[in-house]
């Protein structure tokens, strides 16, 4: 996610004079070493669960989740120095590279795999609109399904990776926002390529800082370096408790916040707009949830987005849904996602959604076709991989990756869905669209930092409404396995990313995403389980708002009917967004600082979907954002807000297990006190 680029950055004056030289001193302190190691890999699962947990608890209510690659490098770093863990050798960035790596392919699997929105979408088929009734999978269900879609994006990503990384050095703002963070954090030379070009991080600036230890400079009598060696421990020992202090305190605030809401209900549903209009929040769904969960993911996904957001959801909340509603076009209860307001703006936000896609993806097509054609020339700048050639994936290896792991995915849909979910031939069409939208997303994400993946999706919901017409499971499979490939292959990316700037090895990472991609599908497909055994989803406590989105679409292309005048609001606001994603690309691609202002679609459009409340938390944690890099600057002081930030939005995603246990043991709310009627879904 983008966030607020600082004031005034400039590189170290000294990095370019001295660039030959530190490369150098680079290339021999990361002299390969071991890598994938169990103290990198069982952390980085165990990180991952928790993210797993959180992501789908997250995704479900508001249909947003987080990569939380920045997380996890730091919850890995503070693992390293706490008691008991391994020290000899020292941890090293590369090991921390792949327990962020490992982190990620498992916390991201809710989405890749759809148990946010396509799994929950099949759950709400109906006879008399989708000529299907729900489709609910069981666990070894969900497993084959989870299973089929896992792994292919993971090996979509190895052949792209010397076009996009290498070659076009493509600059993956999350990918090097993490490889900054780990490199103050383990006080090694700024990444190569951000010397001599920098690159503004999207959760705060890490290379405009003090010179570490790790520069070249005087060497050291024998006594100054072992006066040096005990500072250092000390500056470690200190940043380490220090660290583990506000990730504690934030954990615990979430924590015990979320436990007292969930016996007392009103805590996260306070109805305090009734003091404008009375009924504001049980007839029109606007009241406040003081969640630290939320403000977290504020501050992680930044001013500039949490704004768009808020402008989303007052066009929505406050004008687009009195209107449909006062004007009789959503005559239903407001909450209603059949004939309230809530389904009838999900039309406008699904035109804004693919509307920004289609702008968005229209250069990152053009750029693609002029490589394959030959027309672009090569930068004078491209770098050269100095990787090991033992220590890169193999060509048979991604080849046969992809050739298996397409086979086994056909197999396997078919194997969980049959002919419903379309036939053999289609599916194997859905996997082949399926890479090539990979393509266009990994693309998207090296120069925008946005991964368009439900975009993505809806391209191929579109391609299969003439595959498969009036076929409305065998879409929204479709627009699923689209989805999956594209969001594995950009998380990979990422993290190769990283790997690159860090110099750790694309084999290793390969290895971590798949381990973390296997354990996930089992985390995943039970924790979801256990979620269904405890509450209805889509339900008042899971609303699940992309399910409708995709089986909107779904339902759109099979029989062409639509809400009351929402087919005008659509046209009008996809001419809209398109306008602003074209200004906005145009911005981001011309390096004008200003383009982080210009709204984001997407953001805009997730607005519309969820309650204010979430919007509104969201926007608090983007102002506390915002106004802590103008007082504090984005140096090694920025680190804290993201441990803070993190403690929080873990607090609640791990609290969140308990109250789960609780819910399916029949322990529900202790008091209804100050609930208003049909708000609070424990009451």
């Amino acid at each position: 996610m983008a966030t607020i680029p600082p004031d005034t950055t400039a590189p170290r004056p000294s990095l370019d004079a001295a660039a030959d030289d530190d490369d150098e001193l680079l290339l021999a302190k990361h002299a390969p070493s071991p890598e994938l190691t169990l103290r990198a890999v069982l952390p980085g699962l165990l990180i991952g669960c928790l993210l797993c947990f959180t992501n789908l608890y997250f995704g479900l209510q508001t249909g947003w989740i987080s990569m939380m690659s920045l997380q996890s490098a730091l919850l890995g770093y503070l693992l390293s120095l706490a008691p008991g863990f391994p020290k000899l050798p020292k941890f090293t960035a590369q090991e921390n590279v792949i327990l962020q790596t490992v982190a990620v392919a498992t916390g991201t699997m809710p989405l890749a795999a759809g148990f946010v929105g396509i799994i929950p979408a099949l759950g709400l088929l109906n006879v008399q609109d989708d000529g299907q009734g729900p489709l609910v999978l069981g666990f070894w269900q969900g497993v084959g399904w989870a299973g089929a879609v896992a792994f292919f994006g993971v090996f979509l990503a190895a052949p792209l990776r010397k076009q996009v990384i290498i070659k076009e050095n493509l600059p993956f703002p999350s990918g090097t926002a993490t490889a900054q963070l780990i490199s103050v954090m383990h006080n090694e030379p700024p990444p190569a390529s951000l010397r001599r070009r920098h690159v503004p991080s999207p959760q705060g600036d890490y290379s405009a800082l003090p010179p570490s230890s790790a520069d070249p400079e005087v060497p050291e009598t024998p006594e100054q370096a072992q006066a040096s060696e005990r500072e250092e421990r000390a500056q470690l020992a200190k940043d380490a408790s220090q660290g583990w202090r506000a990730l504690g305190w934030s954990f615990a605030a979430s924590g015990a916040l979320t436990l007292a809401a969930y016996f007392m209900p009103v805590l996260f549903f306070i109805p305090v707009f009734d003091i404008f209009h009375r009924g504001l929040a049980e007839r029109w769904l606007w009241w406040f949830s003081p969640s630290l969960s939320y403000v977290g993911q504020g501050i992680i996904m930044g001013f500039p987005i949490t704004l768009s957001m808020n402008l989303g959801m007052l066009t929505g909340w406050a004008i687009l849904s009195p209107l449909s509603k006062l004007s009789g076009w959503a005559p239903g209860p407001v909450g209603d996602m059949q004939s309230g307001a809530r389904g009838w703006i999900l039309w406008t936000a699904l035109s804004i959604m693919c509307a920004e896609s289609v702008v968005s993806l229209l250069p990152v097509i053009f750029e693609a076709f002029s490589l394959l054609l030959g027309r672009k020339k090569a930068d004078e700048d491209e770098e050269e991989d100095e990787e090991d050639p033992d220590r890169l994936v193999p060509a048979k290896w991604w080849a046969w990756g992809l050739g298996i792991t397409s086979v086994l995915g056909v197999v396997g849909v078919w194997a969980v869905f049959r002919d419903e979910g379309g036939k053999v031939w289609a599916v194997a069409v859905g996997f082949l669209m399926g890479g090539v939208l990979s393509v266009l997303g990994v693309r998207a994400l090296g120069e925008t930092d946005l991964n368009p993946v439900s975009g993505l999706g809806k391209i191929s919901q579109l391609l299969f409404a003439v595959l498969q017409p009036g076929n409305v499971v065998a879409n929204i499979i479709a627009g699923g396995v689209a989805e999956a490939g594209a969001q594995q292959a950009g998380d990979l990316m990422q993290d190769l990313k990283t790997g690159h700037l860090l110099r750790t090895s694309p084999r290793a990472q390969l290895y971590s995403q798949l381990l973390g991609s296997l354990f996930s599908i089992f985390v995943t497909v039970g924790a979801y389980d256990l979620y269904k055994r405890a509450y209805p989803i889509p339900g008042p406590a899971f609303p699940a708002p992309t399910a409708y989105v995709w089986l909107s679409l779904a339902r759109l292309l099979r029989d062409g009917s639509l809400p009351p005048k929402s087919g005008l609001f659509m046209l009008g606001s996809a001419g809209l967004a398109i306008a602003v994603a074209a200004l906005k690309v145009k911005a981001q691609r011309s390096g004008y600082s200003w383009a982080k202002w210009v709204p984001s679609g997407v953001a805009f459009a997730i607005g519309f979907l969820n309650t204010p409340s979430f919007s509104i938390a969201r926007l608090i944690g983007g102002v506390i954002e915002y106004m802590y890099y103008r007082r504090a600057g984005r140096g090694h002081e920025g680190i804290w807000l993201i441990i803070v930030a993190s403690g929080f939005v873990l607090g609640e995603g791990t609290m969140s297990v308990l109250t789960l246990v609780f819910k399916t043991a029949g322990i529900g709310a202790a008091t209804c006190w100050g609930c208003v009627g049909g708000i609070c879904p424990s009451c």
